[in-house]
């Protein structure tokens, strides 16, 4: 008789507990790791621009240059604010993967513990020699695996409570930052429609994200060339839109031509959250149409965009909502 496989076959709860905490386990792992990456970029983020842009000041006095400060401090806030929002962010999942880790080593402890006393109980009676030995040793086995599978349902219970916690905590840090005035505001000029809401949030998970190796033009978002405008469709197709991932961000503005959903540089006025916005002269060819990005907020004449390949990486990048920026735009 097999009494490692006997015992293990009563252990299938235990197991069960332990397999379902290796996989949160290893979720929350990724998440830390992710959030890690993009609280580290956004710092640097933060760093390089502060100080590109106190260089400019310093040999820039102008008529323009009051304004540039202003929008430089501006923009240095708002990655500052995001940066400590990841960095909050990453401290909350690091918690809840220690808790999740611990909770699946004491699972695995329990399955350990049940089925060694089961199996040496079995070995028992299998030596005993007689078949109302065996059955006596069977009984016992199966008996001292409901007291194991509660302690394991116990520490599942318990893990799961932690990653409801920690699911609140991210919810209002992202509340906060939503409507903390600085990253996006309560009642933003232009009100997204559902689909441009969710291209947005799509978009804003995706910052941070850099090509790899830098220069290479290599992304995860289609083939290995300029990427700005597979980036938009990609995070368009997330949001259920019915576009193929197009690396010409010209094609982006035909594909809306066909179908009803292009403005031209007299219309940006119509900008709106979800919207792409293409910079250039028109959509001809590639040194007319020259990079695209996602409209993530409008505010007056200030638009702010999730932009691909820019500078290698996404970023969140302001410019002023101008014809001598961006030819067009096109609704999702």
């Amino acid at each position: 008789m097999d009494t490692a496989a006997l015992a293990r076959s009563f252990a299938k709860d235990l197991v069960a507990h332990r397999n379902k905490l290796a996989g949160k386990a290893e979720d929350a792992v990724r998440a830390e790791y992710a959030l890690h990456q993009v609280t580290g970029a956004l710092d640097a983020q933060h760093d390089a621009y502060h100080k590109e842009s106190t260089t400019v000041l310093e040999h820039w006095h102008g008529r323009g240059a009051d304004g540039f400060r202003h929008n430089s401090a501006k923009l240095t806030k708002e990655l500052r604010v995001t940066g400590a929002a990841g960095a909050a962010a990453e401290k909350i999942v690091a918690h809840v993967a220690s808790t999740v880790d611990s909770g699946h080593t004491a699972v695995q402890r329990l399955v350990d513990e049940y089925t060694a006393q089961a199996q040496q109980v079995l070995d028992a009676g299998v030596a005993a020699g007689t078949q109302a030995a065996l059955m006596r040793a069977v009984g016992h086995a199966a008996d001292l695996a409901p007291r194991y599978t509660r302690q394991s349902a116990s520490t599942l219970r318990h893990v799961d409570a932690e990653l409801k916690a920690a699911a609140k905590k991210l919810r209002e840090l992202r509340k906060e930052l939503t409507h903390d005035g600085v990253v996006d505001k309560t009642a933003p000029t232009k009100a997204a429609s559902g689909r441009g809401t969710e291209i947005v949030h799509a978009a804003r998970k995706e910052l941070g994200t850099r090509e790899n190796p830098p220069g290479s033009n290599r992304n995860p978002y289609g083939p290995t060339a300029a990427w700005c405008s597979s980036f938009a469709t990609a995070m368009w197709r997330k949001a259920g839109v019915k576009i193929p991932v197009l690396p010409f961000s010209g094609d982006v503005y035909h594909w809306g031509e066909r179908n009803g959903h292009a403005y031209g540089k007299n219309s940006l006025h119509e900008a709106k959250p979800g919207d792409v916005l293409i910079f250039g002269t028109g959509p001809q060819n590639t040194s007319t149409s020259t990079h695209i990005g996602i409209v993530e907020k409008v505010d007056g004449n200030r638009v702010t965009m999730i932009e691909g390949n820019s500078g290698d990486a996404v970023r969140r990048n302001t410019h002023t909502l101008s014809a001598s920026t961006f030819y067009g735009g096109v609704h999702p």
